[in-house]
């Protein structure tokens, strides 16, 4: 995985989330924090998980010397920074985004080939930089995946995030430019 590779996923994950964050936007505070029943109960529990787990591998990968347990205390600090319930609305979650999403796009954009390659402490074993980077926009993909879901179950039209859709309306994009 090179860097372009990395900057064009990072540019996915940003376009995938404002549409989901876009789409949540059309519930009432009821809707959005409605229990579904899901692994995160509401469309607002979902969304502070994706939110706060992006903080907290930036966090991570940020950490001048990262360890194992510094990653494992990470997550408890995570927890209590990102309780749902401190997010009363679309608009919380949203501005909390925005921060996070500024601090990701300046991390992103000192990725170089060579620090790709790195590798970090993860529960024991060492896991290449880039493949962490990786997992995390797999992850909020699983996640916004549920929440379009749960959009359904409200009645509330989910908007697509497949990476193909990207990619085809960036080629759009550049066409139009032209």
């Amino acid at each position: 995985m090179t860097n372009d590779d990395i900057q064009l996923l990072y540019e996915y994950d940003r376009w995938a989330n404002d549409r989901i964050l876009h789409a949540a936007a059309s519930l009432g505070v009821e809707e959005f924090t409605r229990d579904l029943g899901g692994s995160f109960r509401s469309v607002r529990d979902t969304l502070v998980h994706i939110v706060g787990s992006e903080w907290a591998w930036l966090t991570y990968w940020l950490e001048p010397s990262p360890t194992s347990d510094f990653l494992e205390s990470l997550w408890t600090r995570e927890e209590a920074l990102f309780d749902p319930n401190m997010f009363p609305d679309i608009t919380a979650v949203q501005t909390k985004w925005v921060e996070v999403e500024r601090q990701q796009i300046h991390f992103a954009n000192g990725i170089t080939n060579n620090s790709l390659a790195q590798t970090l402490p993860v529960r024991g074993k060492k896991i290449s930089l880039a493949h962490l980077m990786q997992h995390l926009v797999n992850h909020s993909t699983y996640h916004r995946g549920q929440i379009a879901g749960m959009l359904r179950q409200l009645k509330s039209e989910p908007l697509a995030t497949d990476f193909a859709f990207f990619l085809l309306e960036g080629q759009d994009e550049r066409a139009a430019a032209r």
